[in-house]
This record gives structure tokens, sequence and C-alpha cells, in this order.
């Protein structure tokens, strides 16, 4: 087995969304991800994942069969500008407005932006204002 690196810590371990057309989806989760500096983490014909994101086909032996949708996902940003840097490239990539970038309610410093990917999941990318972080994230090599 090659050696490969995980980062945990980083709100989510992991998620699998099953897609209807895994090219567009790949298109779009390649654009967001290179906006939050997130790179692709492998491939095959049937699939694909960055970090702890997993994208199938409903094919795929880890979907067994079944589409999903409608799933909202938040990934973390570092700034203000990532958020900005996320909206832009994924409505570019194929995504839609889900509620453009901006301050929220949640609560103080809440700057996020949401699109809605090919598939209609609501993806969000937030900045939670000023903190400080003990880490960016935990490396796991195996």
């Amino acid at each position: 087995m090659e050696t490969q690196l995980l980062h945990r810590g980083r709100l989510i371990d992991h998620i699998q969304l099953v897609v209807a057309d895994l090219k567009a989806s790949r298109t779009f989760y390649d654009a967001i991800f290179d906006a939050l500096g997130v790179p692709i983490g492998g491939a095959g014909e049937d699939y694909f994942w960055i970090d702890e994101l997993f994208v199938s086909t409903a094919d795929s032996d880890a979907a067994q069969g079944k589409l999903t949708g409608r799933h909202h996902l938040a990934f973390q940003a570092i700034d203000r500008a990532m958020v900005d840097a996320f909206h832009k490239a994924g409505m570019a990539a194929g995504g839609t407005d889900h509620g453009g970038p901006g301050e929220r309610p949640y609560h103080p410093g809440y700057y996020a932006a949401f699109l809605l990917d090919p598939d209609g999941n609501n993806i969000e990318a937030v900045y939670h204002g000023d903190h400080e972080r003990s880490a960016l994230s935990v490396e796991i090599r195996f």
C-alpha cells in the first residue's frame, strides 16, 4: 500500500455523496476545493475523494446502487476572502447560488456562502471570524 496522508480535525471526518453525473461533480468540487486550498486525494472510474469527502456514482461498490442528494456540507475557510473565492469558483464550475458571501446570524463573525452542487446538495464555506487554532489539522500517515 502506498503511503497516504489524511488530515483530521477540520470539523468533518468524512462524508460520501452519491451523484448522478460524476464528471459534473468533479468539475464543481475541483473548483471549490482549489479555492479552499484542499488538493484532490485520489480518483477512480466511478469515484473521487478530497480529504474527508468521497464522491461516487450509484454504480460504485461503496454506494450500493442508491442515489442520494439534498445534503448540507459546510467546509471551513481560513478567512473571508477564501469564502468569496469558494463562491466565485463554484459558480463558474456549474454551481447554483444558494446564498452569496455575507455575515449570517448564527454567531458573531459567522461569514459564509452557500452553493447548490450539480445534484442539489447545499454546500457551504464558512469563516467563523477571528479566532486561534492550536493546529490547522492533525496529520495521519499510513
